[in-house]
């Protein structure tokens, strides 16, 4: 009786089948992660943003500010004001948005802190007037 050793092609293509559609599933599995992570970095900012204007500038000051900058928030990471993609916050590509309301030439009285993320909805921080 003689006995090949090694794979047929059926047994060739099947392992190279499933090695291809394990690697699209690894590949998406870890965008998800990437993603998922950069969505909370942008609620970590965000939140140290708002921590920040409440329990500092707000405490020091009889409002908030006009504009946001490491100046302006000296008890914050400057790190934080910058999105995952590299852009700083007041910069048209930001994924961080200040808005501040009801303001006058100094201060204002109200503001809404944004992020646009990639998995969901906006993260938004309100501040109401006081």
């Amino acid at each position: 009786m003689n006995k090949s050793q090694g794979f047929t092609v059926f047994e060739v293509i099947v392992v190279a089948i499933v090695a291809i559609v394990a690697g699209f599933f690894i590949v998406s599995q870890r965008n998800e992660i990437e993603s998922t992570n950069r969505d909370n970095q942008r609620k970590t900012a965000i939140n140290a943003i708002y921590y920040s204007l409440e329990n500092s500038y707000r405490q020091e000051n009889t409002g908030y500010p006009l504009s946001i900058d490491d100046k302006t928030l000296k008890t914050l990471d400057p790190a934080l004001l910058t999105d995952p993609e590299g852009n700083k916050l007041g910069t048209s590509d930001s994924n961080y948005r200040y808005e501040p309301t009801e303001c006058n030439e100094t201060n204002c009285k109200s503001y809404t802190l944004r992020s646009t993320m990639e998995r969901e909805d906006d993260f938004i921080k309100t501040n109401a007037a006081k």
